[in-house]
């Protein structure tokens, strides 16, 4: 009686149990479906199929489901991730399917074994058009079959191996995105991995090679060989097939799960009513995979000449392999369920405050707040324009700093003439990430050095008499005009570009503060989140003042060079007034005697430095003579002095005045103006460019950008509103936000509740069991 009265506690015992592990492998389900749809940090354990195009990988799936519904064969048949969660349904003869919903994994179709054949045919006809040919976007199947195990499947698609060769090209390439679609699957650690491998030898590790790039010990990797109905009539010797079975530690290293290899044999052929067709029913599927098993443990016994031990039948057969998977996949569930539950309670907690934030964002927008919100931002915005300028190191130099080479390759480098650039190396803090204030000053420091070391362009002769021209009262030459018409010409061609390059970098610089700012304000919870058209309003009148300003501070800049270039004032060009009357000198001692030569050179070095542009002493040739004449004769007692000295005189205007071949003389004095004239332009031009630019840009971002801001926001408050924050669209994101957070949330609630429950019924089971 006891026995009978036994017999019925068993079998409710039983039925409990595998409820439970229903329920368990249901709520697994479900968090991994969350996990997918709403990115969540779940760990929810999967058997991830990861093997060659070559290798059995479809037919080993569709043995463990029991049932065949994918193509099988050669060539890439599938292109998107598979994920089968699979539930053992005694009740269930035909298999139940349902396809969940791309655009919400939430909401699933129930579809046939054919619909489903079908929707995955177009999935990769879709993948194959496109530029790149996989996804990984997981298709997710619900199944529910009496031949289904427990087990969440994840099916990839299959590796590629091709030749090496120009042909190839194309494969090669989707071989490429295959492994980097397989690789960031494995990367999850709570997946276990099934890595199947088509050799006969264990020391070619084709899908290992991939495998062990991510789990290098095999730790969470469940290694099978599949085929082995092909592979044992290769073997000749009994030998060959105890390492096959065995392979010692140096040939498959690492400690991979389950110890040992498993060894499966899937019977070919289809399930259909077709003359093609194999097997009538999945039942008969089902059967020969059975008998499979059974033939392969006889050949085997007949290859080593003994009987199999216990540990070796359990690593033989699709069915051990699934025995294996499901009480591995069970003990991870069961393991990771006091883990889920904070997970699912912060997650709760997030999604929650989430809710809140939303609710409270659709009550903020209204006319009064926004503008409030849009006035706030203004003024938080510009203390931190103003807090980069003066310096800070809030933000992270290795984001939004530039080095020098940095800068000049986005913003442009300061290029002269000859093509050349500044070594980056000699400016200092070059090699320093710097932004706002800091990386101004390094831009004008490297202007100075650049602008400030540029020497006079070369002169040719043909330069100088094309200069000399024909006056419209005389014939003669005037060697202080052509000085100062080659001078401002060289002038203006050197320097008009630099003043283009130092207003495209400063604007650049500037332009910078936008990003930073902005990632300040985030740092500190001030941003506005949300608001992206007001944002877009902000940063478009920033980039335009910064435009705008460089543009009329580089039009004054300009109307100096142009005014410097344009007329030449002597006193502005006379600080090297010294350097150019002992040159002068030293020319006139060459010419003549020491005395007659210094006076001569003087006097003309005086003649030349009260000449100008605008006037080209037309008719004071002959009395400034005259003059100079008078002033020699007088200074000197001798009248063999004096004739001595007008001969000289007369010498040197034939050659400088009246003659049109050009004597080294006359050439040299050329020079030597020219280059007086261009190194005061340079000097007055570095000064006034360096002063207007921080005068002109630096400064009105410091007091006039607020008010343009200010005005332009105003402006926008009164013309109309939804233009700026977009409240129409804006409250139709935060509303959708909103639903898709509460459906989150519910997802959560109901979670959190079933994993509980899990939880106590674990508990209670494992207290019974210690009682």
């Amino acid at each position: 009686m006891a026995g009978e009265e036994s017999s019925p506690d068993s079998a409710t015992k039983n039925i409990d149990k595998l409820e439970g592990q229903w329920r368990l492998h249901e709520a697994y389900n479900e968090l991994h479906g969350l996990a997918q749809e709403f990115d969540t940090p779940f760990d929810a354990p999967a058997v991830l199929v990861v093997g060659h195009q070559t290798d059995g990988k479809s037919a080993l799936v569709e043995a463990l489901m029991g049932f065949q519904f994918n193509h099988v064969g050669g060539g890439t048949k599938t292109r998107r991730p598979i994920t089968l969660h699979m539930k053992y349904n005694p009740e269930c003869d035909t298999p139940l399917c349902h396809l969940l919903s791309d655009s919400d994994p939430s909401v699933s179709h129930e579809k046939s074994l054919q619909d489903i054949q079908a929707y995955i045919e177009a999935e990769n006809m879709r993948l194959e058009k496109e530029t790149c040919q996989f996804s990984a976007k997981e298709i997710i199947i619900r199944i529910e079959y009496k031949y289904c195990p427990n087990l969440t499947i994840i099916d990839t698609p299959g590796l590629v191996a091709p030749a090496p060769s120009r042909k190839n090209r194309a494969l090669q390439a989707q071989a490429r995105a295959v492994e980097s679609l397989v690789r960031a699957k494995m990367q999850h650690r709570e997946l276990i991995i099934l890595c199947l491998e088509d050799c006969n030898d264990w020391s070619n590790a084709t899908t290992r090679r991939v495998v062990m790039q991510i789990d290098p010990e095999l730790s969470r990797t469940v290694v099978v060989a599949t085929k082995l109905d092909t592979k044992i009539p290769q073997f000749a010797r009994a030998s060959d097939v105890e390492v096959f079975l065995s392979p010692p530690a140096s040939t498959l290293d690492g400690f991979m799960l389950g110890d040992s290899p498993f060894f499966t044999s899937v019977p070919s052929g289809r399930v259909g009513f077709g003359p093609e067709s194999v097997f009538r029913s999945n039942d008969e599927f089902k059967q020969a995979i059975s008998s499979r098993e059974v033939e392969d443990l006889v050949a085997l016994e007949e290859k080593l000449g003994r009987a199999l031990s216990k540990q070796e039948r359990s690593r033989i057969g699709v069915n051990s392999l699934r025995l294996f998977l499901e009480e591995l996949l069970l003990k991870r569930y069961m393991d990771s369920v006091p883990s889920i539950i904070p997970l699912l309670e912060k997650e709760y907690r997030s999604s929650t405050r989430k809710l809140s934030e939303l609710d409270q964002q659709l009550s903020t927008l209204n006319e009064a707040k926004l503008k409030e919100k849009g006035r706030t931002f203004h003024d938080l915005f510009l203390t931190k324009l103003s807090l980069l300028l003066k310096g800070t190191v809030i933000a992270p130099p290795d984001k939004f700093g530039e080095t020098l080479q940095d800068e000049r390759v986005n913003g442009g480098a300061f290029i002269g003439s000859d093509g050349l650039q500044f070594p980056h190396k000699l400016i200092p803090n070059a090699g320093m990430r710097l932004y706002g204030g800091a990386q101004y000053h390094r831009a004008m420091a490297e202007f100075r050095f650049v602008v400030g070391g540029i020497k006079c362009p070369p002169i040719t002769r043909e330069e100088i008499v094309n200069a000399c021209g024909v006056e419209d009262i005389h014939d003669g030459t005037n060697y202080s005009r052509t000085a100062c018409v080659i001078a401002v010409a060289k002038a203006r061609d050197t320097f008009e570009p630099f003043l283009h390059q130092l207003g495209c970098r400063l604007s650049h610089i500037l332009k910078r503060l936008l990003p930073i700012a902005v990632y300040l304000l985030q740092k500190e919870g001030e941003y506005l989140s949300g608001h992206d058209v007001f944002l877009r309003r902000v940063a478009d009148a920033f980039n335009n003042f910064a435009e705008s300003t460089e543009k009329s501070c580089r039009e004054k800049c300009m109307e100096d060079l142009v005014s410097t270039t344009r007329y030449v004032t002597w006193s502005l060009h006379n600080k090297n007034r010294a350097g150019l009357r002992q040159f002068l000198d030293s020319f006139g001692g060459s010419e003549q005697s020491a005395i007659i030569g210094n006076s001569t050179s003087t006097g003309l070095s005086q003649d030349l430095s009260t000449a100008s542009v605008a006037s080209d002493n037309k008719q004071d040739v002959k009395p400034r003579t005259d003059v100079k004449l008078s002033h020699l004769a007088s200074g000197n007692d001798s009248n063999m002095s004096t004739q001595t000295t007008e001969t000289r005189l007369a010498d040197l205007l034939d050659s400088t005045l009246w003659n049109r071949r050009l004597a080294p003389s006359s050439e040299r004095i050329v020079y030597a103006l020219v280059q007086q004239i261009f190194h005061g332009i340079r000097e007055y031009f570095l000064a006034s460019t360096e002063l207007k630019f921080n005068c002109f840009l630096l400064m009105p971002v410091v007091d006039k950008l607020p008010a343009m801001l200010r005005e332009d926001l105003e402006s926008a408050f009164e013309d109309n509103l939804d233009n700026v924050f977009d409240i129409t669209n804006l409250r139709h994101s935060v509303a959708q936000d909103k639903r898709q957070t509460e459906i989150e949330l519910k997802r959560v609630q109901k979670l959190k509740e079933k994993f509980r429950y899990i939880h106590e019924q674990l508990n209670s089971q494992q207290a019974m069991f210690g009682q």
